[in-house]
């Protein structure tokens, strides 16, 4: 990870934040939120966009979605509320939008948003985005409720553990947003370079299929940037991973030319 942290993200000012609502013309990054439900999401949604949850549906689902835009020190930033999930295995709507969106969206940042109270259930979702995106910032939200239950969280040992920003914040009283909005900047742009960590718990066996079925996959598309997770996803008889290499998407998405994608590009999500 880097150790310096945020040493080079430009300083937080209240001007540098301009909250453009629904207004989502000429982006430069998009930002993924996703989280457990009820960890305060929205609220993180609600305090960057300046909306009270403009919501709308998925193209195609019946599952709400909402998105919104905001300026930072002269970029603007596109964000997608995901839905609330604990898991991102696809065996549920939610689960498979809020996966697709961060494999097929290719967002710029995924921001997790977690519940203080509950960070080593949360976690569970958090190290499962870290499969499959190098490029995250957790959010702990409702630290103010952890300390009145007398809970601490030692956020930069998480930090140096996960290999990724963390910021400690309550979001109904703004608390955490600037460091937020600053490592957000940083991870975006390219100043923070994330070095997610990542679970090795395969059989030999399992993990011999999994190298193997990598390195097919990288000759194939030598820029995925999860080719391991995608192969335990296949290895695993995940039909939505099938179908996206057996119909040249993913060989689509992961162009090297091909530059940002975004939500209302991508088939089938």
């Amino acid at each position: 990870m880097n150790d310096k942290g945020c040493e080079t993200c430009p300083v937080y000012k209240p001007g540098n934040l301009i909250r453009h609502g629904i207004n989502m013309t000429d982006f430069d990054f998009v930002i993924a939120l996703a989280g457990n439900p009820n960890t305060g999401k929205s609220t993180v949604f609600n305090n960057l966009t300046g909306l009270r949850q403009h919501t709308g549906n998925w193209p195609g689902k019946t599952v709400s979605r909402a998105e919104g835009a905001f300026s930072f020190n002269e970029k603007k930033f596109k964000i997608v509320d995901l839905p609330g999930t604990y898991s991102l295995l696809s065996t549920s709507q939610d689960e498979e939008i809020a996966r697709d969106f961060i494999l097929f969206g290719r967002p710029d940042v995924t921001v997790v948003v977690v519940d203080a109270t509950r960070l080593e259930r949360n976690l569970n979702l958090v190290l499962q985005v870290l499969e499959i995106t190098e490029k995250a910032v957790l959010c702990v939200n409702l630290i103010d409720e952890a300390e009145r239950n007398k809970i601490t969280i030692d956020d930069r040992s998480l930090s140096r553990e996960l290999g990724i920003p963390v910021v400690l914040a309550a979001a109904r009283q703004k608390k955490g947003m600037p460091e937020l909005l600053n490592y957000i900047h940083a991870v975006a742009s390219g100043n923070y370079k994330c070095k997610p960590h990542r679970i090795s718990s395969e059989t030999r066996e399992l993990k011999s299929a999994v190298e193997k079925l990598s390195t097919r996959i990288l000759k194939q598309l030598p820029h995925l940037p999860n080719a391991r997770w995608v192969a335990l996803r296949l290895l695993d008889g995940d039909q939505r991973m099938i179908d996206a290499v057996r119909n040249g998407e993913l060989e689509e998405l992961f162009k090297p030319d091909d530059g940002n994608q975004n939500l209302m590009s991508v088939p089938n999500i």
